[in-house]
C-alpha cells in the first residue's frame, strides 16, 4: 500500500510539475520579416519615377505662345492619354515606395550643391528625427498626384492642367523641408493663386 502511496504521490508531483511548465508564457513571437526588399534609394525613387513622370504630367496641358502662334497642347488621342496615364500611375505607386523605409542615398553619394542643397546622409538624418513628417510629406504628394490620375481617367486636359498646381505645391513643401538647407528656407511654398 506504501508503494502504491509512494507512486499517486510522485504521479501527481511530476503532474504538477507539468502543469507549471506548460503554463509559462511563451516566448513573444518573432517579428515578422518584411516582405520588402528595397533597391533603390530615395534619391533614385525621386530621380527615376516621381521627377520625370511629373514632368510629364506638368507637361502633357500647356498654351504656347510663340512667333509662329499659339499651340494648345493638351492629350487627344487614346495613344497620348495612355501615355499620360502611365506617368500618373508611375507618379502615384511611388509614394508608396517611397513609405517603404530605405536610406536617402548611397553611402558615397554626396550633394552636387552643398552650399544650396543638402547632402543624402543629412536629409537621413532629418528623416530619421521625425519619420511621420516624413511620412506626412509623401502622403501630400499622393493626395496632389491622384487628382491628376483621376483627370486623366476621366480624359478631362482642363483638371489634368489645374491640378498641377498642388502637384507642385506638394514637392516644393517637401523640398523645403528636407533638401534645402534650413537657414533662410521659407516654412512652405507660396501657391500661385495666393491662397
Amino acid at each position: 500500500m506504501r508503494r502504491f502511496a509512494t507512486y499517486v504521490t510522485l504521479g501527481a508531483g511530476m503532474l504538477v510539475v507539468a502543469l507549471v511548465a506548460g503554463c509559462r508564457a511563451a516566448p513573444p513571437p518573432a517579428p515578422p520579416a518584411t516582405e520588402f526588399r528595397p533597391t533603390a534609394t530615395v534619391r533614385e525613387v525621386m530621380g527615376n519615377m516621381v521627377d520625370p513622370s511629373a514632368d510629364i504630367l506638368w507637361e502633357s496641358v500647356a498654351t504656347i505662345v510663340s512667333q509662329t502662334g499659339v499651340e494648345e497642347r493638351r492629350p487627344r488621342t487614346d495613344d497620348e492619354w495612355a501615355a499620360v496615364k502611365r506617368s500618373a500611375v508611375t507618379l502615384v505607386e511611388a509614394t508608396n515606395l517611397l513609405l517603404i523605409d530605405r536610406p536617402t542615398g548611397r553611402t558615397e553619394d554626396i550633394s552636387a550643391n552643398p552650399s544650396i542643397e543638402l547632402s543624402p546622409a543629412q536629409i537621413d538624418v532629418l528623416r530619421k528625427k521625425d519619420p511621420q513628417v516624413w511620412k506626412d510629406f509623401v502622403k501630400k504628394l499622393y493626395d496632389a498626384s491622384t487628382p491628376m490620375l483621376d483627370a486623366i481617367n476621366n480624359k478631362d486636359a482642363d483638371t489634368l492642367l489645374n491640378s498641377g498646381e498642388a502637384l507642385d505645391v506638394a514637392c516644393e513643401n517637401c523640398h523645403l523641408h528636407y533638401w534645402y538647407p534650413p537657414k533662410g528656407a521659407p516654412a512652405s511654398a507660396p501657391s500661385q493663386k495666393g491662397e
